[in-house]
């Protein structure tokens, strides 16, 4: 069979559209009001974009632009032309609010605040862009590339280039400044993946029990989610068990707790968590 080939519809193109103007728009907001005037930088390209302004002063929506085109070039057959192009939007849209950003007067010049409130917006604008196919960084993808050729994950890559990028901060402003953008980073970090997954983040859910008839019906019922029963065999007894499997959001894994120790408390229970639910049954059925 070929490939096959799928295009969005035009009022799926103007909705990603939408957002990643939006979180591109964020970023710049966040760099030009919060975090360059009290000189903290973020990491990746955005971090080393910062300090090369800071040393030339030159504009910083240059650097942005710039220094991402080349990574854009190189790993254009690694992350498919629609990324690409998703990337090169979004990093044009940041580089040119920079500039435009560049003579508003920052919102605040205090030390708690800026990496702060900075790393907030941050971390929702990149989340933003990433959400909707895109990229504003150009260290990803040479993560992805280094990623073939030596023995570390993507994250561990891109993890040992932004201590090093965020550590050099030291070096051209103050050691304070490389602290708090440490900070910035980290609640950046953070907000990019609520941003992404959302405060309903969904578990996966795995309970080995020998009331697994009573807590399958008590979680249909109590909960309103569906679960399914599977067929087990203990490694050390050779007998029969019976797994439960369901999917709960993070804040019904209290509640599920509960009634597992209620109705089984010898039972063993698994959570862990899902980044992506398609199909199935996973919407919640109504209680009443």
């Amino acid at each position: 069979m070929g490939k096959q080939h799928f295009r969005l519809t035009k009022l799926e193109l103007l909705i990603r559209t939408v957002f990643l103007t939006i979180g591109a728009a964020l970023v710049a907001v966040a760099l030009e009001i919060f975090l360059v005037p009290n000189s903290i930088v973020d990491g990746g390209i955005t971090g080393i974009s910062i300090m090369i302004a800071h040393v030339t002063h030159l504009p910083l929506g240059l650097f942005l632009f710039l220094l991402n085109i080349p990574f854009l070039i190189i790993g254009y057959k690694q992350i498919g032309k629609t990324f690409a192009l998703s990337t090169l939007y979004a990093v044009t849209i940041m580089s040119i609010g920079t500039v435009l950003l560049h003579p508003v007067k920052p919102l605040t010049y205090s030390t708690f605040l800026a990496p702060v409130i900075g790393g907030v917006i941050l971390g929702i604008g990149v989340g933003l862009v990433i959400r909707n196919g895109g990229s504003l960084d150009g260290t990803e993808i040479i993560a992805i590339l280094f990623n073939k050729k030596l023995p570390f994950s993507v994250g561990e890559v891109v993890m040992f280039m932004n201590l090093f990028i965020l550590g050099s901060a030291g070096f051209v402003f103050t050691w304070d400044s490389a602290m708090y953008s440490l900070i910035a980073y980290y609640i950046a970090f953070k907000m990019i993946d609520v941003t992404i997954e959302g405060f309903d983040e969904s578990k996966s859910v795995w309970i080995i029990s020998e009331e697994a008839k009573e807590l399958g019906d008590a979680i249909m019922d109590r909960l309103g989610r569906g679960v399914t029963y599977l067929q087990g065999e203990g490694g050390f007894t050779g007998g029969a068990k019976k797994v439960i499997f369901c999917v709960i959001t993070r804040l019904e894994e209290a509640k599920l707790k509960s009634i597992v120790q209620e109705l089984d408390p010898a039972a063993f229970l698994a959570v862990g968590n899902i980044h992506d639910v398609k199909g199935g049954r996973f919407k919640k059925r109504d209680i009443h």
